[in-house]
């Protein structure tokens, strides 16, 4: 892999795990309440909000569903992320 496509990939995980901080921000939740309610550690939303971990699939449908967001509503957000991130 390329240092371009690394550089592309890093900041796609930095987009979503801006948008999920800002969702889980706008739901008025703390990383543990969020991780509780989602059965993930607050230090690990913590690294995927960064941008530092990734995160498997079955994590964001967790994240969304006790979030009570759409996938529409996160791919908007990450859409939002990545013009700020430009």
């Amino acid at each position: 892999m390329d240092d371009n496509a690394t550089d592309q990939i890093s900041a796609a995980q930095r987009a979503l795990g801006g948008a999920l901080r800002e969702l889980r921000r706008r739901a008025g939740l703390t990383q543990k309440e969020l991780g509780a309610r989602a059965q993930a550690s607050d230090t690990y939303l913590s690294q995927v909000e960064t941008g530092l971990r990734d995160i498997r699939w079955s994590t964001v449908t967790r994240l969304l569903l006790a979030l009570d967001v759409s996938l529409a509503g996160l791919a908007a957000e990450v859409e939002r992320q990545e013009e700020s991130i430009k």
